[in-house]
């Protein structure tokens, strides 16, 4: 029984990198209840740490609330709607293949029919919210202009970088000195094309004109932000892999004019006042309904 036990327990710590226990309720919700291991399972979902517990457990709460909500409407989500949202999906990601996606979810030890609840909800969810608050509302010529005024740091140009990248894969670390030595008498270029693994390193390694944050990781965009115009970083080591950074170029963000900016604007102004109501409505079903938190 010791000994059964210490599997027990060895596998749990295997599975569970959250300070918190798997069993056990989190919340009610009117007659429903969340269990801790649903809150856990959202977290390794969303792929957010302990910290987030309380955050995620109170966006379960919220997310149930539109549930209910949904079903006191009658609001309902075909089967046929659900089954082609599944197509498009199975398409984008495993290229239609069906036995490759369930073979994933089983790896993450979910089941089909549990993921397709889950989507089906999602789906009655962002449809319930539709419906109560985003078809309603608009923006206004004054608010915008008053956004676009307040706010002028939301309406520049994205700024854009040239970067050129030399990545060494994981067991190669040993191949550093060699290219630091190569970069004494070979441009950074050629010597990207001889030991890089960068997806452009037949260019040379080159990234050009592009959004940091739209090709690599915060801890290089972090980085290219420090550095000056024909900079070249130090090795930075993520999981393994390291890379070393060049800045070519940078081009600044400009101020947008108001009609540049105008679908920015509307945008900004719709999602605050969506937000607000949102808020409101969420608070109103929170007072109509008991919820007890654990």
């Amino acid at each position: 029984m010791k000994k059964a036990f210490s599997v027990a327990a060895a596998l749990f710590l295997a599975l569970s990198a959250f300070a918190v226990e798997v069993d056990g309720i989190a919340a009610r919700v009117g007659s429903s209840v969340i269990l801790k291991s649903d809150v856990i399972g959202e977290m390794r979902r969303a792929g957010v740490g302990p910290d987030r517990y309380a955050m995620v457990r109170g966006e379960m709460i919220e997310r149930e609330l539109m549930l209910k909500a949904a079903a006191a409407a009658k609001l309902q989500m075909q089967d046929w709607v659900v089954e082609n949202r599944i197509r498009e999906i199975v398409t984008r990601v495993f290229g239609g293949d069906m036995n490759r996606f369930k073979a994933t979810l089983a790896k993450d030890r979910v089941t089909f029919p549990e993921w397709r609840q889950r989507l089906k909800d999602d789906m009655v969810v962002a449809a319930m919210r539709w419906q109560t608050i985003d078809k309603n509302v608009t923006a206004n010529p004054a608010d915008m202009r008053k956004e676009y005024e307040a706010h002028p740091e939301r309406y520049v140009r994205d700024s854009r970088v040239t970067v050129s990248a030399i990545l060494v894969g994981p067991g190669d670390a040993e191949k550093k000195p060699e290219i630091e030595e190569a970069l004494k008498a070979e441009p950074f270029g050629e010597v990207a094309k001889k030991y890089s693994s960068d997806a452009r390193a037949k260019d040379g390694g080159q990234w050009k004109d592009v959004k940091p944050e739209d090709v690599f990781r915060p801890e290089i965009c972090a980085e290219i932000v420090k550095m000056k115009k024909g900079e070249t970083s130090k090795w930075i080591e993520l999981d393994g892999w390291n890379f070393l950074i060049r800045k070519d170029d940078e081009t600044a963000g400009a101020k947008m004019s108001f009609e540049e900016a105008y679908d920015a604007v509307a945008e900004n102004v719709r999602k605050e006042i969506a937000d607000k109501r949102y808020r409101e409505w969420i608070d109103r079903l929170k007072s109509e309904t008991y919820i007890k938190v654990y």
